[in-house]
């Protein structure tokens, strides 16, 4: 086995002690076939009004401008399938914000890795991502040999589903590169499709967000279009129902990390203990919650909404 095999192997096995549930390295290059597939994807308004996503074009595409002389991406995922899920009779919110904001907990675990490395090879430089700047994470992830996306564009794996965190990190030394995964193992399977109330997926393998219930209850700062009523089936923050309905999820298994974990209080909420929410109890239930992002008064929009056009 020789030297850059042996550092992979041993990030990888360290990566897996720390929680993470798989680990692919991608050599770090421009990513030449989906540049024209973004610029389409921004030509055709499907940001919505998420103009953030026009920024940094070039850096989304070529990771050696996010990290000087980059030579590896690290692609790993972090299992976030709860064991219980909220009261049937609640208002939703997406299984991923259940617990503590997953870019924290994360990007701790991402640090222990690269003094672990550092401590391992010697002196690298590098960034670590999670979901927080212009990283085109699922096509890493796939170039990694992590798995494959879904016609929801979600990353999927065969023996887990697609519940799971994508976390980058990007380092200045050559390591050994797994092999791309190129199958598509969601056949003609069309139930995320079907399935999505608002017609945010395409038939091409393409998300429409500005149609996404999620960019309407997170990124929209504006009031919801009244074009929406009725169509967001209790989903206040988020939507998990592409996955809910996705057969690949079948084999998905409740996460073990206390982080993760919901308040007992979110579990038990019913619509109207929803509707009566104070800013005190937002603040305790989402108190270190990827909820917090849409604020008190977004929640509340979302809330007003759903009950406005039942």
């Amino acid at each position: 086995m020789n030297k850059l095999q042996t550092y992979s192997n041993l990030i990888k096995q360290e990566a897996k002690r720390l929680g993470f549930e798989s680990c692919g390295i991608a050599k770090a290059k421009f990513l030449n076939e989906e540049a024209s597939n973004l610029e389409q994807w921004l030509k055709n308004g499907y940001h919505g009004k998420m103009q953030y996503m026009e920024n940094y074009f070039d850096k989304r595409l070529d990771p050696r401008l996010l990290v000087e002389d980059a030579k590896s991406v690290i692609s790993l995922t972090f299992n976030y399938f709860p064991e219980t899920n909220q009261n049937n009779s609640a208002f939703k919110i997406a299984k991923y914000a259940y617990g503590e904001d997953y870019h924290h907990v994360l990007k701790s675990k991402l640090k222990e890795l690269t003094f672990f490395i550092e401590a391992t090879i010697g002196e690298i430089h590098g960034r670590v991502f999670v979901d927080s700047a212009p990283v085109l994470e699922r096509a890493w992830a796939q170039k990694a040999g992590l798995g494959w996306r879904g016609k929801h564009s979600l990353l999927i794996q065969k023996n887990k589903g697609s519940f799971f965190f994508l976390a980058e990190l990007i380092l200045d030394i050559e390591l050994a590169y797994d092999t791309p995964f190129v199958t598509d193992h969601c056949g003609t399977c069309t139930k995320c499709i079907d399935a999505c109330p608002t017609d945010a997926i395409l038939p091409n393998n393409t998300v429409d967000g500005s149609k996404c219930i999620s960019y309407f209850t997170i990124e929209l700062k504006d009031e919801i279009p009244t074009s929406m009523k009725g169509k967001f089936e209790d989903w206040m923050f988020g939507c998990d129902i592409c996955q809910d309905v996705c057969p690949w999820n079948r084999f998905s298994k409740p996460h073990t990390e206390e982080k993760f974990n919901p308040h007992p209080d979110l579990l038990a909420f019913t619509k109207n203990d929803w509707e009566e929410l104070t800013e005190l109890v937002f603040k305790n239930v989402f108190k270190k919650s990827a909820v917090k992002r849409t604020k008190f008064s977004g929640l509340t929009r979302n809330i007003r909404f759903l009950n406005d056009y039942k």
